[in-house]
């Protein structure tokens, strides 16, 4: 399969598909009667002025695309954490980016939408956590499967500054052991430099 080399494309992606484990994880806990109110009328009530009017299915497919949208969002910002930081501890890295991005976003929509639309009991508010966090490791998992190599080869950001002091090895071989320095294109340079005259 052709991996995909582009990082915002990855990442819109990558987002798509956490938003398929948040909305399964947040239909799940609706259905079971856990949690008061599903993410997307949350959403809908944005533009809405009531619950009822929230749960009307024209609204309800407006949440999703805020849904869609927010979590390709998502999807680039954890595309661009992986691209900067690597690979290593990809659950560890995927719920900083899935729970801090969804807090964000949870508590931007409380201010922004309708006070009658948000459910005001915490089990609600744990269980939207729960679901950030599927959105986080499908989320973090798909864009390392589907992502190209190159994306992912950040040079070392301290490769470019040459030393300017010899290394512990470098001194003991000037004092006349024989142990090859770590760099051996600096002793020339070190030398022109101390032997300039005063």
């Amino acid at each position: 399969m052709k991996k995909i080399n582009n990082q915002v494309y990855l990442g819109l992606i990558s987002g798509v598909a956490g938003w398929l484990a948040f909305i399964l994880t947040d239909i799940f806990f609706v259905k079971k009667g856990i949690s008061k109110r599903s993410y997307q009328t949350i959403a809908a009530g944005i533009i809405v002025s009531s619950r009822l009017k929230a749960e009307r299915w024209p609204e309800q497919i407006l949440g999703v695309l805020i849904e869609v949208g927010l979590c390709m969002v998502g999807g680039i910002a954890m595309v661009k954490m992986l691209t900067t930081y690597g690979r290593d501890k990809l659950v560890l890295k995927g719920l900083f980016v899935g729970l801090t991005f969804g807090k964000a976003v949870t508590t931007i929509l409380n201010k922004i939408s309708n006070k009658k639309v948000i459910p005001n009991d915490t089990m609600s508010n744990i269980l939207y956590i729960i679901s950030h966090a599927a959105f986080a490791l499908a989320s973090v998992f798909t864009a390392t499967k589907l992502g190209d190599d190159s994306l992912f080869d950040t040079p070392p950001q301290n490769d470019y500054s040459k030393p300017t002091e010899k290394t512990i090895e470098q001194i003991k071989e000037s004092n006349g052991n024989n142990i090859q320095p770590a760099y051996p294109y600096v002793n020339n340079e070190l030398e022109e430099i101390t032997n300039v005259p005063r």
